[in-house]
């Protein structure tokens, strides 16, 4: 996605610009994506948009350096609009063929294809409650019926709500078009184990199932390895989270040669051009690092047990997280006032007033001094001693 934030105002969100009589019907009843706020406020500890703390892989600087020659006459011509050395290259990583890959401009715009491609039927799709707030807006936008299935009590996915004709609605929903979920699931960060998935795709066979997996590296099993065995199952990337790439906007999907030329047709159909010649090398450079990639994710990980540890001794319920967030809330304090005193102290991260997660802080893991910064400023704020 492709920040996979749920939707939060923020001042700049809303413009007073008066409906015009030339918007269509289709943009009077949108109600768009609130992407996550970038400020500019000087000395910022930002943990509020699931940025990777690391910087890319050095290859990708020097990848895009020699794409671009001494020149950059290059940049005169049209990129390869079909993308094949990164499509290769995805291929090779994750043991497919090139011909079961997809690529777009962050994997926000290969959801948005997915959703007319593969998920615009004449029966509602699936999704959480709780989840990925762009899903009901891509909805919004194509025309496409959806039900939600609420999360269990621990806010986890209950796969057996996807695996039946009720979904979970006992008399209110019969033959579904299809379901998709994150996973790990934002902005909780729990995660689905790879059986359960499976789980779902055998309860419906002849139903599409998305699986975005935005923030699988920090700690999931990718769906990818399920590609071969279901024709059903469609598996999305980014490279905005592990490979350190929010600003080159490259995401990727997995899936039977089917469904990806269903996504081609999209995507010829609208912007035949999507990826850039430097975002393409780029990516490539970042997905052949393959120790690079795993070594910031091993940091995210360790920092991520240390910040969830120190965050329990101050007195937060903390959602086990797969993710490179955390999900917490703490029993006497509002949520919202935490938000607003740790902005005071500089420090920015998501609250969401929405039912059921109105208490909680969603916490992007940042850098170790980061964290430290958050965890002593918590401490000062809840009176907690450390």
């Amino acid at each position: 996605m492709d920040d996979h934030d749920t939707i939060s105002v923020h001042f700049y969100a809303f413009r007073e610009y008066p409906m015009s009589r030339f918007w269509s019907q289709v943009v009077r009843d949108l109600t768009p994506y609130v992407p996550g706020e970038q400020p500019k406020i000087a000395n910022l500890i930002k943990l509020n948009t699931n940025e990777n703390p690391f910087p890319p892989s050095p290859k990708v600087l020097a990848g895009i350096l020699a794409e671009l020659g001494d020149d950059a006459a290059r940049l005169r011509l049209y990129p390869d609009p079909n993308a094949d050395l990164l499509k290769n290259a995805i291929a090779q990583q994750h043991g497919v063929t090139a011909k079961q890959v997809f690529v777009g401009n962050g994997s926000d715009e290969v959801l948005a294809h997915v959703f007319m491609a593969l998920l615009k039927h004449d029966a509602p799709i699936l999704f959480p409650d709780i989840t990925y707030s762009f899903y009901p807006v891509y909805c919004g936008l194509y025309g496409v019926d959806h039900r939600t299935v609420p999360l269990a009590e621990d806010f986890s996915i209950n796969p057996a709500d996807y695996c039946g004709e009720s979904y979970g609605q006992p008399g209110k929903m019969g033959r579904i078009g299809g379901i998709i979920f994150p996973n790990p699931n934002a902005p909780t960060g729990r995660l689905l184990a790879l059986d359960a998935i499976e789980q779902i795709l055998k309860a419906n066979p002849d139903t599409p199932v998305v699986v975005d997996e935005a923030y699988v590296d920090f700690g999931g099993e990718t769906a990818i390895k399920l590609v071969e065995h279901y024709d059903n199952v469609l598996v999305v990337h980014t490279l905005s989270k592990s490979r350190s790439l929010a600003g080159m906007r490259v995401g990727f999907a997995v899936g039977h040669p089917a469904l990806i030329e269903a996504l081609e047709r999209v995507k010829n159909s609208f912007n035949s051009y999507p990826l850039d010649r430097l975002a393409i090398v780029g990516a490539v450079a970042a997905m052949e690092d393959q120790a690079y990639f795993e070594q910031c994710c091993r940091a995210v990980i360790a920092t991520r047990d240390s910040l969830t540890a120190e965050l329990h001794d101050i007195g937060f319920e903390v959602l086990p997280s797969a993710a490179n967030f955390i999900f917490a809330r703490h029993a006497q304090h509002d949520a919202a006032q935490l938000a607003k005193s740790l902005r005071e102290k500089n420090i920015i991260v998501r609250h969401f007033k929405l039912p059921r997660i109105d208490q909680f802080l969603r916490i992007t893991v940042g850098t170790e001094g980061e964290c430290k910064a958050l965890t002593d400023a918590l401490r000062q704020i809840t009176g907690s001693q450390g």
